[in-house]
């Protein structure tokens, strides 16, 4: 690769490209709600929330100095992440409390990416992302969902068009915004019930000595916090 094409693929990451209309954020969001709200379909889609949920618990153990062992990824859409190190302390708590934050914050920092022009920037930073992850998954299934998840973003970041880019952009944005709310009311629903007892809000209360409740609510906040946030930004056209 010659100077001038690399300083070329530099200029197109950093810089920011067009506003799409109105009506692509709308069925962007209209689509990102089909998928979300019914239960078939959510079924499916939740893996992509998983591997957020996952991936944010791995972030943020390596970011507190934590040993990453290895992620696993199931088809019934549950994840662990195992890491090793002290079994207390700030760095324990801030895995634990990163999975169901992961994906409503992620969709915050994609919709202000995407509130700045920076389509491109989002779609490869997304790639990066899941390639860095894929190294620390330790089962098949994994293996297929992120291959297949950042597969979708490297082609659509090489050969769709600037119009298609910012759809798909968008539509990942909104699903991770409102599909980012959908698990902590599911986590809600089974702990009602008397499921879940192994929840990462019972890790953080065992952790923190703080009641689960309040764990919960704190995931509530962040979730619906960012969906309000990052919709008023994406919807700012």
């Amino acid at each position: 690769m010659d100077s001038t094409t690399a300083t070329s693929l530099w200029d197109e990451l950093i810089g920011s490209q067009p506003d799409p209309d109105l009506w692509v954020v709308l069925a962007t969001l209209a689509a990102a709600l089909a998928v979300v709200v019914p239960h078939g379909l959510w079924r499916l889609a939740r893996n992509a929330v998983t591997i957020a949920h996952e991936g944010g618990h791995g972030l943020i153990a390596l970011c507190t100095g934590r040993t990453l062992t290895g992620i696993r990824l199931h088809s019934d859409t549950s994840g662990l992440t195992v890491s090793r190190g002290k079994p207390y302390g700030i760095g324990m708590i801030l895995t634990a409390a990163a999975g169901y934050t992961a994906p409503p914050l992620l969709g915050l920092g994609g919709a202000a990416l995407l509130a700045s022009g920076h389509i491109t920037l989002l779609l490869w930073v997304a790639t990066a992302l899941l390639v860095a992850m894929l190294v620390m998954i330790r089962n098949a299934y994994g293996v297929l969902t992120v291959v297949l998840a950042g597969g979708s973003f490297l082609l659509v970041s090489w050969l769709a068009g600037p119009q298609v880019q910012a759809a798909f952009a968008y539509a990942v944005v909104w699903f991770l915004l409102l599909g980012g709310v959908r698990p902590a009311f599911e986590l809600q629903a089974k702990r009602r019930r008397g499921g879940a007892g192994d929840s990462d809000v019972d890790q953080l209360s065992r952790l923190t000595h703080v009641p689960a409740g309040l764990w919960l609510f704190f995931f509530h906040a962040v979730s619906l916090s960012s969906l309000i946030g990052g919709g008023r930004w994406l919807l700012e056209v």
